[in-house]
């Protein structure tokens, strides 16, 4: 018989300076990812294209991780000492990085896309350095396969928290601004653990705790002035007072005041003025339902802002208007805000109106489901087409789709950016609403705060001038209606392409045209 072998000994479970350290892993991821999101966040903001400069900027900030996960081999000593310092500096400069960009784009914009990527480098390198730092310490005590697994556990479970919480939570209650630096504050916080953590190991405890003092110091002053800052950049930004701001997770809405009177900017693109406005909203709703005649059911799919519902309420035919707006914030603030009210007649108050907050190409492909009725008229007022979220729903699919909620002797109407400034991207969307196999009848409109503005009705039967229009209108009249359907030879058709899902070719083309005419 063999001796019988000696009992293992017993494994020492995880230290209490283990466990702080795993989850100081899940704020730094929790904490690395905020940044990349703030950062292509407000490069979509800013820049436009969402697709392109999320993926930009994500690109550049795992590059930059890896070239800091390389830097990391190069230190040797004084571990914790590293990891100090390096939470402060990701604290200081990631939680500053919205801040930073915000005041940057209101003051040097020519500056913005250098110090965007400059940002995303030099925060990305940091964070790179921060994983391989915290393995090499916690490899003291615990074994190769479980510190990876358990590193990397606590490092995904962080990106999957705040990747919910970023557009949900944090975006809509607190803004770009105070969300980077409350984030940069947990960042702090983590060096300030580590601090407590390995005091027996520092040897320049008190600068290393100084440090911790001011940059937190720094942080907390940034969020409890975050507003004030925010006013700041954006008063420089759209010269006219600010008198109401607000964030959604799915834009900036700003209203100012001026000479023009009131302005409604959505990430910092002009909706409308006040001064205009009237010119805009008549042209885009009353030669569809003026030739209609007697329109009873409408959609108004966008115009959250209750302008164009205003206008449709000017038909006493109509029974019932359907406004389907993405942004229940747009819908809220025009409904509440007694300003805005006024702007729109109260028109988001009226018995005949419903508002449903969802996505309208979502709406329109579940209308069947809902068995819907067809709708006389539907009025599309989306903003222009700057990046493929909005672009989504100026292609050949969404016609299709607005085709078969229209009733057979309905039209549809949809504004259609600038046939002078944007020409090819006009007709593009007059191709596709035809590919779709829907008539049309293209006309523009001069709207002074805008220029040439252009506009389609699309409808299964010809378009007819209508024979009268309501009254008290202050831009259309019966004998200038046909004006609007006249185009000049530098706005005449041009060849173009449709504007489908699978290539989004209207959001390069608009994109390059407008910004052949940017200073």
């Amino acid at each position: 018989m063999t001796a019988a072998s000696p009992p293992a000994p017993p494994r020492a479970g995880p230290r209490p300076i283990d466990i702080a350290l795993l989850a100081s892993v899940f704020v730094v991821a929790a904490c690395g990812l905020l940044y990349e999101l703030a950062a292509g966040a407000l490069a979509s903001y800013v820049l436009g294209d969402s697709v392109l400069q999320f993926s930009t900027v994500i690109g550049t900030y795992l590059f930059a991780m890896g070239v800091g996960s390389w830097l990391s081999r190069y230190i040797d000593r004084q571990l914790p000492a590293h990891f100090l310092r390096i939470e402060l500096l990701v604290a200081l400069v990631g939680g500053a990085l919205p801040a930073t960009l915000f005041v940057a784009n209101a003051y040097v914009p020519g500056a913005f896309r250098v110090l965007l990527y400059g940002l995303v480098l030099l925060v990305g390198t940091l964070v790179g350095l921060e994983i391989p730092l915290v393995m090499r310490i916690l490899k003291r005590n615990v074994a190769l396969k479980d510190l990876v697994s358990q590193v990397l556990t606590f490092d995904y479970l962080g990106a999957l928290a705040v990747s919910l919480a970023f557009p949900l939570l944090l975006v809509p209650h607190l803004g770009l601004i105070r969300t980077g630096l409350l984030f940069g504050v947990m960042n702090a916080a983590v060096a300030v653990w580590a601090l407590w953590l390995f005091r027996g190991e520092l040897r320049r405890f008190g600068a290393h705790a100084l440090a911790c003092a001011l940059v937190l110091a720094a942080l907390v002053a940034g969020l409890f002035g975050a507003e004030q800052l925010t006013r700041f950049a954006e008063d420089k930004f759209y010269q006219d007072r600010i008198v109401l701001g607000s964030a959604s997770p799915y834009q900036r809405i700003v209203v100012t005041h001026g000479r023009a009177g009131h302005r409604l900017y959505l990430n910092g693109n002009l909706q409308f003025a006040e001064r205009d406005e009237y010119r805009y909203h008549e042209a885009l709703v009353h030669p569809a339902m003026a030739a209609h005649g007697h329109p009873r059911r409408v959609a108004v799919l966008g115009g959250g802002d209750g302008m164009a519902v205003r206008e449709v309420l000017r038909h006493p035919s109509v029974e019932s208007i359907t406004l389907v707006e993405l942004d229940p914030e747009m819908t809220r603030l025009f409904g509440t805000h007694p300003t805005l009210r006024a702007l729109n007649a109260d028109a988001l108050a009226s018995p005949r109106l419903t508002i449903v907050n969802t996505d309208a190409f979502q709406w329109l492909q579940q209308g069947d489901e809902r068995g819907d009725d067809p709708f006389d008229v539907i009025v599309v007022d989306f903003p222009d087409p700057t990046n493929f979220a909005i672009g989504k729903l100026y292609t050949h699919s969404f016609y299709a789709l607005l085709g078969r909620r229209l009733a057979a002797s309905g039209y549809a109407v949809v504004q259609t950016t600038s046939p002078l400034v944007a020409r090819q991207s006009f007709w593009s969307v007059v191709t596709s609403i035809e590919a779709a196999g829907l008539r049309t009848a293209p006309y523009h409109a001069h709207v002074p705060s805008f220029g040439e503005w252009g506009f389609v009705i699309a409808s299964r039967r010809p378009w007819r001038l209508p024979d009268a229009l309501p009254p008290g209108l202050r831009y259309l009249t019966p004998a200038t209606l046909p004006l609007l359907f006249d185009f000049p030879a530098d706005m005449a058709r041009v060849p173009a392409q449709v504007n489908r899902l699978s290539n989004q070719v209207l959001v390069h083309t608009y994109e390059t045209e407008w910004g052949q005419v940017q200073p």
